[in-house]
């Protein structure tokens, strides 16, 4: 299949997975305006409207990103110029509405480098046959169950609405594992009703989450930060469970490169990718910088929401009133609310691809079924770039990681 051709089929097939109001923008042509940077102003959507170069052919580094924290390593490299000290040019990121968007300008070349839902990186190498690469974890929790006033336990959540930002995604499968412990039933089409304990899942669009929570069309979401925090801030909503709280240091976004660059360019593969894991490193050991960084402060900052909602995730300073309150169930964990952590788990993949295969998503997934869990991580993900960057960068421990690189997942919704 040609490029054009694979790029038209899954533009088609993202339509397909995301509610139509969310993809309108797809249509369009990109705006001119300016892209974040660490000096810029404030970013602005790109939608992709037609197919790049590679990497090596543009010659600068292009970055692609959703305005979330899970972004952060990918941004911070680029705000200490970590790119450029490992001899890479580069472009100031690009920030996109949507996952649908941002795979699909992926796909057109447009972008080189993104951070990518776990679960649509297996969506599009083996449903779509696009041939991503998993190079690194790009952090490790990061996300939260985010409810209005009124919802106290997840048992109240029968006969409401609740959004996830996409149909493959660890959202979706955490918050179905909640609901079914709780004797609550997803359901992706019709209406949901309390006595038939049904509770609606819609795909939205991350920055719509908040605003639609306020206005009361759903009663809650379940997505990346900062927009649980925003929620919290902006006293639209609070949160019921921490993502991190369910699974322990699971994946959400991962990072993600073409597979032929990976093979053609290996020297530029391993600069952007020991980049990334030196911005996690930094990111672990100085919260409170990262946070001035990342965040809108005047015409400044690579996402758009203000410095207090990016502290209240990166530095957690709230972490012993959620375990008061029995928001944080399993204190012992001791699960930070984002962490970076950088070294792609096969445990994990295995386990993810499991509970995959029992997620209502809309759509054929019978392809998951078809899956070796373990051959389809020899496939996704090489570590050969990850493993010399951790070398490089201070070891397993810096990170907080095991120093086999081996582990056991923990799950307990």
């Amino acid at each position: 299949m040609s490029l054009v051709t694979r790029r038209a089929f899954v533009r088609r097939a993202l339509l397909g997975l995301v509610a139509t109001p969310l993809l309108t923008a797809c249509s369009g042509r990109p705006t001119a305006s300016p892209t974040a940077s660490s000096g810029a102003s404030s970013p602005t959507v790109m939608v992709p409207s037609s197919t790049g170069v590679t990497a090596g052919a543009s010659g600068r580094l292009r970055i692609g990103y959703l305005p979330i924290t899970d972004a952060a390593p990918l941004l911070l490299a680029h705000a200490k110029g970590y790119y450029q000290d490992l001899g890479l040019a580069v472009e100031p990121p690009t920030m996109f509405r949507s996952w649908a968007q941002i795979a699909e300008a992926f796909q057109a070349r447009q972008v080189d480098v993104v951070h990518l839902l776990m679960p649509l990186a297996i969506w599009m190498r083996f449903n779509q046959q696009v041939p991503v690469k998993l190079v690194a974890w790009d952090h490790v929790n990061g996300s939260a169950l985010t409810v209005a006033e009124e919802i106290e336990q997840l048992e109240d959540l029968a006969g409401k609405t609740i959004a996830v930002p996409f149909w493959y995604s660890i959202h979706n499968v955490l918050l179905q594992l909640m609901l079914e412990r709780a004797g609550l039933r997803a359901l992706l089409r019709g209406d949901p009703s309390a006595s038939e304990r049904t509770v609606k899942l819609v795909v939205m669009a991350p920055a719509d989450m908040a605003p639609a929570l306020a206005n009361g069309s759903i009663a809650g979401y379940i997505v990346a930060e900062p927009f649980n925090a925003l929620a919290e801030v902006q006293r639209a909503g609070k949160i019921l469970r921490f993502s991190g709280d369910v699974w322990l240091d699971h994946a959400c976004c991962v990072v993600v490169l073409r597979e032929e660059e990976t093979a053609t360019q290996p020297e530029w593969a391993q600069a952007v990718v020991t980049a990334i894991v030196r911005a996690q490193r930094f990111a672990r050991e100085n919260r409170a910088e990262a946070a001035r960084l990342l965040a809108k402060q005047g015409d400044r900052g690579y996402l758009p929401q203000p410095l207090e909602t990016i502290e209240r995730v990166l530095l957690d300073h709230e972490h012993d009133r959620y375990v008061q309150e029995g928001i944080i169930r399993h204190p012992e964990w001791n699960a930070a609310r984002i962490d970076f952590r950088p070294y792609p788990f096969p445990s994990y993949t295995v386990a993810l691809l499991e509970h995959l295969r029992r997620t209502q998503v809309e759509g054929d997934a019978a392809f998951l079924h078809a899956l070796d869990p373990q051959q389809a991580h020899r496939e996704l993900v090489d570590d050969r770039f990850v493993l010399q960057a951790l070398e490089r960068e201070g070891g397993p421990a810096a990170f907080g990681l095991p120093e086999s690189l081996n582990r056991s997942e923990r799950i307990e919704p």
